[in-house]
């Protein structure tokens, strides 16, 4: 039972408070990604869960088992860094099979899950290579199959994608899942990239300042964030969050809408809507983000294809009453 559950996990560093009554359950099996901006804990969380760092209150348990308080060799768990940490004077076979020759596994058995965990990430052509003779992408899945190799039921990644290229992460992205998913390993996943957070996860843990701001599958999140926070990060472009009024006059309670620009269409001359006026019209190829003014506020639209709009083009916008999201003055869903 390879799952990991923690119970109001605190970790302080003196006065500060790094991570604050964190409680989740990783399902044996599941990717489970935590999600958030520099400095919201998901780094140290990853830390607690390895024991790489102490637990100031709270418990964590691995398999069934208290670990709170055990050694990180007594947690049977891999780590994939940010930093690939490669051994530039060993070759990959020797990076890989590092951590079983100074546990001791006999070289027969070293050779075998060598060249089975190598055929895995496609490294079977480079195992006499040095690290330098590799490239960004090659010297990940060294560190991946260096993880894959113990056999350790469980694997924690810290951010390992984010060294790379926008190309190859994408496919990185893939081969990560498609190896959590062939092996059947347990993987918490460290990132403050929301694209990979909703294309990988089973489950997302959105941090903010230490604490659990929105917990979920990815589709829970985009469809129903619980707070403004969720809201605006959660998504690409970002939700639109503008005050009610702005939107519907009649409205006195102070409260936030919330609209994605994808939901927001561009209607044609005499259709009603909202008027507005384009400040901005960026072409990507697939669609055009469209920037509009309403107001003293601005909304993002996100129209497909391309749409030629000058600056100062006044525009109506429309949407479904059902897209529209409600805030209260704290920030919160309603």
């Amino acid at each position: 039972m390879s799952e990991i559950v923690l119970e109001q996990v605190t970790k302080r560093y003196g006065r500060v408070t790094a991570v604050e009554g964190v409680s989740f359950r990783a399902e044996r099996g599941s990717f489970v990604v935590l999600l958030g901006p520099s400095g919201c804990g998901k780094s140290t969380l990853l830390r607690l869960i390895a024991g790489l760092e102490e637990v100031s209150a709270g418990k964590i348990h691995i398999e069934g088992r208290e670990v709170t308080a055990l050694d990180p060799t007594e947690r049977r768990l891999s780590m994939v860094f940010q930093s690939y940490a490669l051994f530039p004077h060993l070759s990959v076979a020797e990076n890989i099979v590092f951590g079983l020759k100074v546990r001791g596994l006999p070289a027969p058995e070293r050779r075998e899950r060598l060249a089975r965990v190598a055929e895995l990430v496609g490294l079977t052509e480079r195992l006499e290579h040095k690290p330098q003779q590799l490239s960004g992408g090659q010297r990940q899945r060294v560190a991946l199959a260096r993880a894959i190799v113990s056999e350790n039921p469980i694997c924690l990644m810290d951010e390992p994608l984010s060294n790379l290229d926008a190309q190859l992460r994408h496919e990185m992205r893939v081969e990560i899942r498609a190896l959590q998913r062939r092996l059947g390993m347990t993987v918490v996943y460290v990132t403050h990239d929301q694209v990979e957070a909703m294309s990988m996860a089973d489950h997302v843990i959105l941090l903010r300042a230490g604490r659990i701001e929105q917990q979920g599958t990815p589709a829970e999140l985009y469809a129903r964030p619980a707070t403004t926070f969720a809201a605006r990060f959660i998504g690409t472009p970002a939700m639109n969050l503008v005050r009610r009024a702005t939107i519907e006059p009649d409205a006195r309670d102070g409260f936030t809408l919330g609209i994605r620009p994808e939901d927001i269409r561009l209607l044609a001359n005499g259709d009603g809507g909202l008027k507005a006026r384009v400040t901005s019209a960026e072409y990507h190829g697939a669609d055009t983000i469209v920037t509009a003014r309403v107001g003293e506020e601005s909304l993002v639209v996100r129209a497909p294809g391309e749409v030629k709009l000058a600056p100062g083009a006044e525009v109506r916008l429309g949407w479904e009453r059902s897209a529209t999201h409600l805030f209260d003055d704290l920030g919160r869903r309603k």
